[in-house]
């Protein structure tokens, strides 16, 4: 076992748990295939005893002061910060992505704790003036009740940190099942807050088989608020089960970020950016650009210039300095690959470079650029999630928007353009919850992040990230 991945628990009642006599599944290294680790999954004794403590804590920690609160959560930003390379090895080590970005990711976790601190100390309400003597009309927001949390393997540090800091802020309690592939993240998170003096069950960790956990959480006459980051068929799945008990559903259900490059715009950037963009992480970003929508007459020096640096990146572990692509999480995103790729060769598409599984122990495979691919392509309808990057050349403006907005997903969008009009006119017509134009880095803190259409509803960060956790009380009084 590798020493800087520690032993897992589960952290309910606030209590750090063992196996025991529980079921476990192994966690992988995917750049080696080795096991680091065993996982306990939670029984549903288990489950049932999150829910009880939830229910328990839920008052006290609605009605602790709000500087208190925020106090806690500043205490957890400072011991994430303190803890960053640590935490950020344990990232790597199991869910592959290079160092760097584990880094940062870890960083921007320990913001959004900071960031909703202060959130919490600006949970307001008004007075609304009656249009009755003797009468005061109060409204109030107030913590929503416990919360039940689901994340997803791909960002196992920022995707927890965004749902456990505006709940926590809120005065929520959460019960969270993150990703078994990549737990001891959202554990060491976990551990920052339990030391930074988050009251014993407020927060509770929980692994298992997610159709068992989530059906018995999501039921639970406790759980009054669910939020979900993961595939667009689970998050139906869970909004379905939420409905049954009428309870508020926050979503983020991945894209197909569709980029416009304009004949007049700085290609090297768009390109350079581009491949940096697409291949972070793998390609296992839901916000990141894949499909590279060019207008003709700029399309083959954009290509040219996409092929040349998509060729120089280096593939390896992310624990190598080196590497600036890691391996795919898991098998099925290597088999899905080699699937995507298959697909539209065989439907006519050519492929620039990449398409291929690389030999020997890990799940790499070959950053892939692919060029007139059909539209009935799979790759063309799917979120690739991986190390795949599309080019098509598109005519005017109109084309471009129609080709951009075809699909039923909204996260993400990106257009570069010198012209300002066509700025306005693509930043309007782009139909994403989230857009950069001449630029890819879209995401901060103090911004909300969501989509619309089938990539979900509701936002998390910003100062909007707290509101989907409290409720609006109207109080009438003589």
């Amino acid at each position: 076992m590798n020493t800087s991945y520690a032993p897992l628990h589960l952290f309910i009642g606030g209590e750090w748990l063992t196996a025991g006599d529980r079921d476990t599944v192994p966690v992988i290294n995917p750049a080696d295939g080795e096991v680091l680790a065993q996982l306990p999954l939670a029984t549903s004794g288990d489950l049932e005893r999150a829910l009880a403590t939830a229910k328990t804590v839920a008052p006290l920690w609605r009605d602790t002061f709000p500087d208190q609160r925020a106090a806690i959560l500043r205490r957890a930003a400072a011991l994430i910060r303190e803890r960053t390379l640590q935490i950020a090895t344990v990232l790597t080590l199991e869910e592959g992505k290079p160092l760097a970005e584990a880094e940062d990711e870890v960083r921007r976790a320990g913001d959004y704790f900071e960031w909703f601190a202060e959130e919490a100390r600006r949970i307001d309400g008004r007075v609304v003036p009656s249009n009755r003597p003797g009468v005061q009309q109060l409204v109030k927001r107030q913590a929503i009740g416990p919360v039940a949390a689901f994340t997803p393997w791909n960002f196992p540090a920022i995707t927890p940190a965004r749902k456990l800091s505006a709940a926590l802020a809120a005065g929520c309690p959460v019960i969270i099942k993150p990703g078994e592939e990549s737990p001891g993240t959202a554990l060491a998170l976990a551990r920052a807050l339990d030391d930074a003096g988050l009251p014993k069950g407020v927060l509770q960790v929980v692994f298992g088989v997610p159709d068992m956990v989530s059906a018995q959480l999501i039921a639970s006459p406790v759980i009054r608020k669910v939020t979900f980051t993961g595939s667009l068929p689970i998050g139906r799945l869970l909004s379905a089960r939420a409905a049954e008990g009428v309870k508020p559903v926050t979503l983020e259900l991945g894209g197909h970020g569709p980029v416009l490059v304009f004949a007049d715009a700085d290609i090297d950037a768009a390109a350079l950016g581009g491949v940096a963009n697409r291949f972070r992480g793998t390609g296992q970003v839901c916000i990141s650009s894949t499909r590279f929508l060019i207008q003709r007459q700029a399309y083959e020096a954009f290509a040219a210039r996409f092929v040349e640096a998509t060729r120089a990146l280096k593939i390896g572990s992310g624990l190598d300095p080196a590497s600036q692509v890691g391996p795919l999480s898991n098998p099925r995103q290597l088999a899905k690959m080699e699937a995507l790729v298959a697909d539209a060769v065989a439907r006519g598409a050519r492929v620039l470079t990449g398409g291929q599984r690389i030999p020997g122990p890990g799940y790499f495979f070959e950053p892939t650029v692919l060029a007139d691919v059909p539209l009935d392509a799979r790759v063309m309808q799917e979120e690739p999630f991986g190390p795949i990057a599309i080019l098509r050349p598109f005519d005017t403006l109109k084309d471009g928007l129609e080709e951009a907005n075809r699909l039923p997903y909204g996260l993400s969008a990106y257009a570069f353009t010198r012209d300002a009009r066509t700025a306005l006119d693509v930043g309007d017509g782009l139909e994403a919850g989230m857009i950069g134009i001449n630029q890819y880095r879209i995401i901060a803190t103090e911004l909300p992040f969501g989509g619309m259409k089938e990539s979900g509803h509701g936002s998390e960060g910003g100062r909007e990230g707290i509101d989907y956790y409290l409720t609006h009380k109207f109080i009438s009084q003589v």
